[in-house]
């Protein structure tokens, strides 16, 4: 699934360092330490953060009927497959008909009021600390795609896969940067961002996405909470009748239509 060397040769334009992240990062020996210190950290993490997934597990039960967690076929290192693991955030067998699609972003019809609040900080992800310590993932790297999906990008976007010369990260480089992916035109952003990972990974850059990671999860959280906090009241203005007038949504926009 990899590209080779004499692919690379292959003049492309404007992708010259993306011919270099296919010899594979720059510091390896880097990469070997990297995945003890990471598989240290993740444990060390499980074991901290064990009974706020338990939590969210029950709290996921009881707000919408299916499992607690969801796990999902991925593509790890060189595109070998192996099982993801999440608190599940969607209705349970909601893909059933469409099969394996991007998500639509804040209005998903898929996505349970709970999970909402779930996807809005992250915290959906921290199951996959124990594919940390699996060895199919690293706290740091390119997001996993599914298989379904990057066979697909694959096909439009050429050397998508050489961005799994490392593991797959539950945080990153591009992940820190940018929106999750919604079309090719986002993929083919992220892969500049996963291929200059692929090659510069180093300790310095990963002390920068983790320090990155944590003040974007802290945003993340504040945020979420700080509209759950009234999400009641935004259901009832959009469902309400206000002196005549009613209060719609249209295209992302507001606008004010008769009653």
């Amino acid at each position: 699934m990899l590209c080779e060397k004499p692919v690379c040769d292959r003049a492309m334009s404007g992708l010259e360092s993306a011919c270099q992240a296919c010899e594979g990062p720059r510091h390896r020996s880097y990469v070997v330490a990297k995945a003890v210190v990471e598989w240290v950290a993740a444990l060390m993490l499980l074991i901290v953060i064990s009974p706020i997934i338990a939590v969210l597990a029950t709290l996921t039960k009881l707000s919408s009927p299916g499992p607690a967690f969801y796990s999902q076929v991925r593509l790890g290192r060189y595109g070998r497959p192996y099982r993801i693991w999440k608190v599940r955030t969607m209705r349970d067998g909601c893909e059933a008909k469409t099969g394996a699609v991007w998500s639509s972003g804040t209005n998903d019809p898929r996505v349970t009021s709970f999970g909402r609040l779930l996807r809005d900080t992250h915290l959906d992800e921290l199951p996959q600390l124990w594919n940390v310590l699996q060895g199919n993932m690293a706290l740091i790297g390119p997001r996993p795609e599914r298989p379904e999906i990057a066979s697909r990008i694959d096909a439009a976007i050429p050397r998508y896969n050489n961005r799994l010369m490392v593991r797959p990260g539950v945080t990153g480089l591009a992940q820190v940067q940018l929106p999750a992916d919604s079309d090719l035109e986002s993929v083919r952003r992220k892969l500049g961002y996963d291929l200059h990972y692929v090659r510069e990974v180093s300790p310095l850059l990963d002390a920068r996405i983790v320090v990155s990671t944590s003040l974007n999860l802290l945003s993340d959280v504040m945020h979420a909470v700080g509209k759950a906090l009234v999400r009641t009241e935004k259901q009832v203005v959009e469902t309400g009748n206000y002196g005549g007038l009613r209060i719609v949504s249209a295209a992302a926009t507001w606008r004010a239509g008769a009653a």
